[in-house]
């Protein structure tokens, strides 16, 4: 398709995480011309963020020809508010742990004024997922990222749930063990399925386990508090008892909840984004037996269990493009 004179061509996709920030240049066919990206954590302030952001754009932007070819930005980020344009006390961001960040406007003034929206992390990779990966065609689904936290995108008869303020969707932050026992969570509750079945959760588990007993592992052969979910899937892949145990955990405690998620929409699938997810059937086996066990009868064998259709960051990255489209 020739360019227009006067069009602009690209939109800005930025994935938010609480570990990285990923950019990404897209068009309007959904494929991603230049990307960049910066660590979310190394900045004390969302001033910082920004100023470091804009610098590590400048060279993908002026790839493409420029921020004359840019018509908006879009972003998916923790606690993102799609109506006022702000993150707010984001639990795995601390610039923005204990306040509201004005994002979409801070982007838009160092960016020549383009539009800027954003939304939920997890709500910018369900919508590339509907658009882009193995959610094509369907109209009920949740997208669960499993990162550094646990974020949810829920699609109901086609539309993605925001709620009344913008929110909806938290699942990460069910509370699965309640009570003292209950591990604390980053937003200062106790007990939510992001602090078991998060990466930084699966972590946990395997020192706790360790700890308990002093049976055999390769995970004994790394400092315990350096130990990662990649090495602990690395160990189980390996035959590593306890490391599968570690698995068997928590993809039990995911698929209790997963029973739970159905009871409110009924969804044709699961989608599952992120590292974890490509555990595959140490992850997947006791997430279907939980589920099949904890699940209404009347919801059960109708929800599909997937991995996402798109690779590393690019269903988050390409879902806050989409929004970059249709912000005016």
């Amino acid at each position: 398709m020739s360019e227009q004179q006067g069009i602009k061509p690209y939109v800005i996709g930025l994935d938010l995480g609480g570990t990285n920030a990923v950019f990404g240049i897209v068009d309007q066919r959904g494929d991603i011309k230049a990307t960049t990206a910066i660590k979310t954590q190394q900045y004390d302030t969302a001033e910082a963020f920004i100023e470091a952001s804009v610098c590590a754009l400048q060279p993908i932007i002026e790839q493409v020809g420029g921020m004359e070819k840019i018509k908006a930005m879009g972003i998916g980020a923790p606690n993102g508010n799609y109506y006022k344009g702000t993150i707010e006390i984001a639990p795995n961001i601390k610039w923005a742990h204990d306040c509201v960040v004005p994002i979409a406007q801070m982007f838009s003034e160092k960016l020549e004024g383009i539009p800027v929206a954003v939304t939920n992390d997890a709500n910018a990779a369900a919508i590339g997922e509907m658009v882009y990966g193995v959610a094509r065609g369907m109209k009920n689904f949740i997208v669960i990222t499993l990162g550094t936290g646990v974020g949810s995108g829920i699609v109901a008869n086609g539309q993605l749930i925001y709620g009344c303020d913008g929110f909806a969707g938290e699942l990460g932050h069910i509370t699965m063990v309640r009570g003292e026992e209950g591990r604390l969570c980053g937003c200062g509750r106790k007990g939510c399925l992001e602090t078991y079945c998060s990466a930084t959760g699966v972590a946990r588990t395997a020192r706790e386990m360790l700890a308990k007993s002093n049976r055999p592992s390769l995970l004994r052969e790394i400092n315990p508090e350096d130990i990662t979910s990649l090495d602990v899937s690395i160990a189980a892949g390996k035959g590593d008892e306890l490391a599968k145990e570690i698995y068997e955990f928590t993809g039990h405690m995911l698929g209790e909840a997963c029973a739970d998620f159905a009871t409110f929409c009924s969804p044709e699938a699961f989608i599952f984004f992120g590292g974890m997810a490509k555990a595959g059937e140490l992850i997947f086996d006791p997430i279907k037996k939980a589920y099949n066990e904890h699940v209404m009868p009347v919801y059960k064998g109708k929800a599909q269990f997937l991995v996402s259709g798109l690779d590393g960051a690019s269903a988050a990255v390409l879902g806050a493009s989409a929004i970059g489209w249709e912000v005016q």
